[in-house]
C-alpha cells in the first residue's frame, strides 16, 4: 500500500515548506529497504514510509498519530529509549547508529540497524527521523543511511570525508559557517579548517576515541576562510563497511561563538565585580574553600585581609560618585600589584576589599608575620596620593587580618567574619592601621547588634527623653538651654548618648531620632511661650550632618514650627564643622532659608574639625561654641588658652556671639570672661537635667 503523505495537520505542526515536503517524500519513499519513521518529542508518529509497513507490519494509516514507543519498542527497552529520545531533542545531537531488536505488529522481534536524527525548522517543533534497515540488507541500508543523512539541510554544518579525511561533500550550513563554498572545500583535507589552537596530542586523542568508540564530540577551535578563529561544537562519526573498515567520516558541527560570549558574560556577572573587574564575594568564597582544603592537606596556614578605605563616603559626598568609582578602580589596581601569583583580591562591595593569602607556611607565627608584611605593603600602597581627574586625593585604609588553617575547623565564612571584625577594631584604633582578630571583638559585636535592635525598639516605644542643660551669662542670667537626648532603657536604665548616638549615626536611625528631638523641642518652646518665667528662653538642638543634608530638612522644619506654634527666634540649631565638608553651597542655602524665618545657628565644637575660614565667613551663623576639650585645660595648657582667645577674637571680628561649653569651675569662668567670653554652659552651673528639674532651676534663677 502506498504510504500516506504528511497530513495537513502535520504540515501545520512542522511548518515545512512544499519543497521540503517533496524532498523528504521523494527521498524517503524511494528508500524501499529502509524503514523511516518521523515522530515528535512525545513519540507521536507523523511519518511512516512503505518500508516501515513492510518491516513492522503497521500500515501508515495505523501508525501515523500513534505513539512509536507503543508500536514498535519492546517493554524492556522503553525506559532507555525514552531517555535517549529526550536527550536528542534537548541537545539536537544524534547518538551513534546501533543494532537493536524492535517489535513487529504481531509481536515477533525485528533485528534492525537503527540511526536517528532531529530535524529542526525555525518556528516549528523538531521532528525525530528514525531510519531502520533490515539486517539482511545491511550494506545497502548503510549506503542509504549516509545518503539520507547528507540530504538534511539543517542549521548544523556537515561534511563527509573519505577514510583519509579528504572532504567529499559539504552542506549549505558548512559554507555559511566556514566561508568555504563546496567547490573550495571538496577535495581538500579536513585540516583546511584547523586554527592552530590545538596541539598534536589533542588530535591524537580525538582519533583514538573515534577508533575505539566510533565517534568523538567536543568543543574545538577552527578557522574560517577569512582567518577568524571561532569555537564550534563538533561531532565526528566513523562509517564502516561490513568488514568493519572505516570508509567515511561524517562531521556535524555548529558555531557556538554566541553561546561562548553569553557564557563569558554570565560568568563575569556571577563571579566578578563590574566596576573593578575583581572577583566578587561568590568567587572569593569558592577560592576560600580551595584554600581551606589546601591548608588542610599541607597542615598549613592561610590568611584573610579585610581592607576598608577610610572616609570613603566623604569623597563620594564632596566630589561625587564618578570620582569615588575612579578611586575604587585605582585601589583595585594597587591591591592587585601587591599580590603574589596565587593570591586573590576581591571586592565585596562599596569600599570593602578582601585579600586571600592561600598558603603562608605551617607555623602560625610565621604566617602572621607574613600576613602583616603584606598588610603593611597594602597600607603603604593605598596611602599614596591618587590623581582623580583634575585634582589629587589622599586616602588611607584600615586593615583587619584573620588567620585560618587545618587546626581551625570552621565554615568558609568564619575567617571572613573575623577579618571584618578586626578591620572595625583598626577603625576604632584611629584608622590607617592594621589589627589582627581578637576573640573579644566577637562579644563586642554581639553586644552592638543587641543594642541596635534595642535602639530600633526604643524609637517604636518612645523610650527617649530630652534633658536640658542651662546656658547662662557672666552675670548669672539664664538665657536658655541645650536640649540633650537621653535613652530610658527598660532594663539598662538611662543610657548615655555617647553610647547610642554613634550607633544611630552608623545605622541611619539618627534621622528618625533627630526628627523626634526637633518635634519635642519645638513643642516645648511653644509651651514655654505661654509662661512668663520661660518665654524668653532659647533652646539649642544638635542636628547631625546626615540629618541636615536631607533634601526635605528645611520644609519639614518650617512645617514643624508652623504646626507647633514655636517661635523660630527661640530655636537655635547647633551644627558641627563636619557639615561643611559636604557641599558647603547647599549647606549655606539651607541655613540662609531657615535664618530668614528667624532660626538661629551655633557652630558647635569649633576648632576641632574642618575650620575653613573661607567657608565660615559665608555661613549665616549667630554663635561660635568653644569646645569643652579646650575649656578643660584652659588654665594649664597654653595652646588651649590660645585657641580659646582665637575663637573669641574671631567671633568678635565677625560680629558673632560666643559661648563656652564644659565650664566646671569658677576659675575657668573667670578666665573666659577675662578673654571676652561671657556665655557659658557646664556643670559649674547645671548638669543636664529632666524637664521638671530644669523648670524649677529656671524659676530659681528668675
Amino acid at each position: 500500500m502506498f504510504t500516506a503523505p504528511l497530513t495537513a495537520s502535520t504540515r501545520a505542526q512542522t511548518g515545512a515548506s512544499k519543497i521540503a515536503n517533496w524532498r523528504f517524500q521523494k527521498l524517503f519513499e524511494d528508500a524501499d529497504a529502509m524503514s523511516i519513521q518521523g515522530y515528535l518529542r512525545d513519540g507521536t508518529v507523523v511519518y511512516w514510509n512503505r518500508a516501515s509497513e513492510t518491516i513492522y507490519g503497521y500500515s501508515a494509516a495505523e501508525a501515523i498519530g500513534g505513539n512509536l514507543l507503543d508500536l514498535i519498542i519492546p517493554a524492556e527497552m522503553r525506559a532507555p529509549v525514552e531517555g535517549a529520545v529526550r536527550w536528542m531533542f534537548e541537545t539536537g545531537q544524534a547518538i551513534p547508529p546501533s543494532r537493536m531488536t524492535l517489535r513487529h505488529k504481531d509481536g515477533h522481534g525485528v533485528p534492525v540497524y537503527s540511526s536517528h536524527t532531529v530535524v529542526s525548522i525555525p518556528g516549528q517543533p523538531p521532528v525525530m527521523f528514525c531510519m531502520d534497515s533490515d539486517m539482511s540488507a545491511l550494506a545497502k541500508a548503510e549506503d542509504d543511511l549516509r545518503i539520507a543523512a547528507t540530504a538534511f539541510e539543517s542549521q548544523q554544518g556537515m561534511s563527509i570525508t573519505n577514510a583519509d579525511s579528504v572532504i567529499l561533500r559539504v552542506n549549505l550550513a558548512f559554507t555559511q559557517i566556514t566561508g568555504y563554498s563546496a567547490v573550495e572545500a571538496v577535495g581538500q583535507h579536513s585540516r583546511l579548517l584547523a586554527s592552530g589552537s590545538h596541539d598534536a596530542a589533542f588530535y591524537n586523542a580525538m582519533k583514538e576515541d573515534i577508533a575505539q568508540q566510533g565517534s568523538w564530540q567536543g568543543e574545538i577551535w577552527n578557522r574560517r576562510k577569512n582567518g577568524e578563529v571561532y569555537p564550534e561544537w563538533l561531532t565526528v562519526s566513523a562509517v564502516k563497511d561490513t568488514n568493519g573498515l572505516v570508509t567515511h567520516y561524517v562531521s556535524i558541527f555548529s558555531d557556538i561563538s554566541a553561546r561562548k560570549v553569553a557564557e563569558d558574560q554570565i560568568k563575569a556577572l556571577a563571579f566578578y565585580d563590574p566596576l573593578t573587574r575583581l572577583p566578587n564575594r561568590r568567587f572569593l568564597l569558592d577560592r576560600m574553600e580551595q584554600a581551606h582544603a589546601n591548608c588542610a592537606r599541607r597542615a598549613g596556614q592561610g590568611a584573610l585581609l579585610f581592607v576598608d578605605l577610610d572616609n570613603f563616603k566623604t569623597l563620594n559626598d564632596t566630589a561625587g560618585y564618578v570620582q569615588g568609582d575612579l578611586l575604587l578602580e585605582l585601589v583595585a589596581s594597587r591591591l592587585s600589584a601587591c599580590m603574589r601569583e596565587n593570591d586573590t583580591v576581591a571586592r565585596l562591595g562599596s569600599d570593602e576589599f578582601v585579600v586571600l593569602l592561600e598558603y603562608l607556611g605551617e607555623n602560625e607565627l610565621d604566617a602572621a608575620k607574613e600576613a602583616r608584611s603584606v598588610g603593611e605593603k597594602i597600607r603603604h600602597a593605598l596611602s599614596q596620593t591618587y590623581t582623580l581627574g583634575v585634582f589629587e586625593h589622599h586616602s588611607t585604609a584600615s586593615i583587619g587580618i584573620a588567620l585560618f588553617g587545618a587546626e581551625q575547623p570552621e565554615t568558609t565564612a568564619e575567617p571572613l567574619k573575623r577579618a571584618e571584625l578586626a578591620m572595625y577594631q583598626a577603625k576604632t584604633a584611629g584608622r590607617n592601621t592594621i589589627r589582627f582578630f581578637d576573640p573579644q571583638m566577637q562579644a563586642e559585636v554581639t553586644q552592638r547588634a543587641g543594642l541596635e535592635n534595642d535602639l530600633r525598639e526604643a524609637l517604636n516605644q518612645q523610650q527617649f527623653l530630652l534633658y536640658y542643660q542651662a546656658q547662662v551669662t557672666s552675670d548669672g542670667r539664664l538665657t536658655g538651654a541645650e536640649a540633650l537626648v537621653r535613652w530610658q532603657h527598660p532594663q539598662r536604665g538611662l543610657v548615655s548618648p555617647a553610647e547610642f548616638i554613634p550607633l544611630a549615626e552608623d545605622t541611619g536611625l539618627i534621622l528618625p531620632l533627630g526628627q523626634w528631638v526637633l518635634e519635642t523641642a519645638c513643642a516645648q518652646l511653644a509651651k514655654w511661650a505661654a509662661q512668663p518665667d520661660f518665654s524668653h528662653l532659647t533652646l539649642a538642638v544638635n542636628v547631625s550632618a546626615k540629618q541636615f543634608r536631607e533634601d526635605k530638612f528645611v520644609p519639614q522644619l518650617m512645617d514643624l514650627l508652623a504646626r507647633t506654634g514655636a517661635n523660630p527666634k527661640r530655636l537655635k540649631l547647633e551644627l558641627t564643622e563636619s557639615i561643611l565638608v559636604n557641599d558647603a553651597d547647599a549647606v549655606t542655602a539651607k541655613m540662609t532659608a531657615l535664618k530668614a524665618c528667624g532660626v538661629g545657628f551655633s557652630l558647635d565644637d569649633f576648632g576641632t574639625g574642618y575650620s575653613s575660614l573661607s567657608y565660615l565667613k559665608r555661613l549665616p551663623l549667630d554663635q561660635l561654641k568653644i569646645d569643652q576639650g579646650f575649656v578643660k585645660n584652659i588654665l594649664t595648657d597654653t595652646n588651649d588658652a590660645a585657641i580659646a582667645r582665637m575663637v573669641v577674637a574671631l567671633a568678635d571680628s565677625m560680629g558673632l556671639a560666643v559661648i563656652a561649653e564644659g565650664v566646671e569651675t569658677q576659675a575657668q569662668k573667670e578666665f573666659l570672661a577675662h578673654i571676652g567670653c561671657h556665655a557659658y554652659q557646664g556643670y559649674f552651673f547645671s548638669r543636664p537635667i529632666a524637664l521638671a528639674d530644669f523648670e524649677k532651676f529656671a524659676q530659681q534663677e528668675h
